[in-house]
C-alpha cells in the first residue's frame, strides 16, 4: 500500500469514520482489520515502506505464518484437503498421491509455499485419468533445482528478447501438443477457457479443428 494511502488507513483506524470518495460527508464504521505482508515487518518499516505508526496500530494482535518448507509434517494433510477441493473444482475423482510423490514433496524446498502446493495439485488433478497422483502427472523437471542440459519435448524453450504475445502462442502450441490436440484439456491446463482458446488459434491462423504443431 503507498504511504500515503497508509496514512489514510491510520485516520480511519484511529477515528473510526471515513469519507467516501466525492463525499462530504463522514461515516462512522465499526470494523476489524486483518492484514497479512510477505515482508518482515521491522524491515518494512526500517525501509520507509511501512509507516511506523500504522505498523504499531495494526500490531495488536501478530501470527506468525512460517513458510511450508518450515512446517512440512502439514503436508500430508494439505494434500489431502486440496485434492478433494480440486477434485471438486475439475469433476474428477482424484483421491491421494503415491509415496512417490508424497517423497517428493517432503523433499522440495516449497519457495512458493502453499500457493505452489495447490497449482502443483490442480495440474495433475487436471492432467491424470485414475484415483492416485503419480510423479508423471507432476510438472516437467519438478523438484529439480538445476534441469540437465537436455531437449524437453514439452518445453517452451525462450530467448531474450522474445515478446510476450509470442511466448504466449508458443505456450498454447506446446500445450497443444502435449494433449494430442485434445483442446478441452489443453484449455484446463492453461487456466483459460475453451472460447478464449479457440480465439488465440483464429489470432495464429490456425483452424482450431485441424490444428497441427511442427516439431522443434
Amino acid at each position: 500500500m503507498p504511504v500515503g494511502t497508509q496514512a489514510k488507513l491510520l485516520r480511519v483506524l484511529e477515528d473510526h469514520k471515513l469519507r467516501r470518495l466525492g463525499s462530504k460527508v463522514e461515516t462512522s464504521v465499526d470494523v476489524r482489520v486483518l492484514a497479512a505482508t510477505n515482508k518482515v515487518p521491522d524491515d518494512a518499516v526500517a525501509s520507509g515502506e511501512l509507516r511506523e505508526d500504522l505498523y504499531y496500530r495494526l500490531n495488536v494482535f501478530n501470527i506468525d505464518m512460517p513458510p511450508l518448507r518450515e512446517h512440512k509434517d502439514d503436508i500430508r494433510d494439505l494434500v489431502k484437503s486440496l485434492l478433494a477441493e480440486m477434485s471438486q473444482k475439475h469433476d474428477r475423482k482424484v483421491a491421494d498421491v503415491s509415496e512417490a510423490v508424497l517423497n517428493l514433496f517432503q523433499s522440495y524446498s516449497w519457495p512458493g509455499n502453499v500457493r505452489e502446493l495447490r497449482n502443483t495439485l490442480e495440474r495433475a488433478v487436471i492432467v491424470c485419468e485414475g484415483g492416485l497422483v503419480e510423479t508423471k502427472h507432476l510438472p516437467p523437471g519438478f523438484g529439480q533445482h538445476v534441469r540437465p542440459a537436455v531437449h524437453d519435448p514439452d518445453a517452451v524453450h525462450l530467448g531474450v528478447g522474445t515478446t510476450v504475445e509470442e511466448a504466449e502462442k508458443q505456450l498454447i502450441l506446446k500445450t497443444l501438443q502435449a494433449t494430442t490436440n485434445n483442446k478441452t484439456k489443453a484449455a484446463e491446463i492453461l487456466g483459460i477457457s475453451l472460447k478464449t482458446l479457440h480465439n488465440k488459434l483464429k489470432e495464429y491462423g490456425r483452424a482450431p479443428d485441424a490444428l497441427t504443431v511442427p516439431e522443434e
